[in-house]
């Protein structure tokens, strides 16, 4: 991923933050000599440190490839839109001669994965996942002595740990300030499904430079 000076992350709470409001990615495990990598859209867990969690199906193809290596990366994109030709021109442009352009912020963490097969840490992992994702859940917890128990042998679950990271906020800016406020606010007027998240962004980046 090129991350050009401009889209860097302001501090490490940036892409930290960013990961623990965007629960959902793709798990790559590229194994040992496959031609092709494992690639595995999954929900995690990560509340800050250098460890996010998550499980899977037993049945899934990314276990053989950790056993071969369990070395691999997890991959998050979010407030992603599109930039018009006409927005991203600016006073510097030739009039009619617009480049448009992507706005997203991707963190890439690259590390190892940590199996989790034991039933008492795996219903811990669950648990985390439910604080998470069910806040305020008034059902019982899973727990080895309960219901739940027989289900865990259907799931394993991952310790992913942090070795490397790579960030991106691509929000314009190379742009001159005045044209990047005004491209933010022209998103938050267009509305669309992202278009309000990325002025957001754009704007919390703008008050707080490099």
């Amino acid at each position: 991923m090129l991350v050009r000076r401009a889209d860097k992350p302001h501090s490490d709470e940036e892409w930290r933050s960013f990961l623990r409001t965007h629960d959902f990615g793709q798990l790559i495990a590229p194994g040992s000599g496959r031609p092709l990598p494992v690639v595995v859209p999954t929900h995690f867990v990560y509340e800050g440190g250098d460890v996010a969690l998550l499980h899977l199906a037993r049945p899934n193809p990314v276990w053989r490839a950790l056993e071969e290596s369990p070395r691999g990366m997890l991959t998050v994109v979010g407030a992603y839109t599109y930039v018009t030709a006409e927005l991203n021109t600016g006073p510097e442009d030739e009039p009619g001669y617009g480049v448009p352009t992507s706005y997203y912020a991707a963190v890439q963490v690259g590390g190892r994965a940590e199996v989790v097969d034991d039933p008492a840490e795996l219903a811990e992992l669950l648990n985390a996942q439910l604080r998470h994702f069910e806040p305020g859940r008034t059902g019982p917890p899973v727990d080895t002595s309960n219901p739940y128990a027989k289900l865990l042998p259907a799931i394993r679950g991952i310790r992913f740990h942090f070795e490397e990271v790579r960030a991106k906020f691509k929000f314009g800016g190379n742009r001159h300030p005045e044209h990047a406020r005004a491209i933010s606010e022209a998103l938050r007027e267009r509305g669309g499904d992202l278009d309000v998240e990325a002025s957001l962004i754009q704007q919390r980046r703008l008050e707080r430079p490099r």
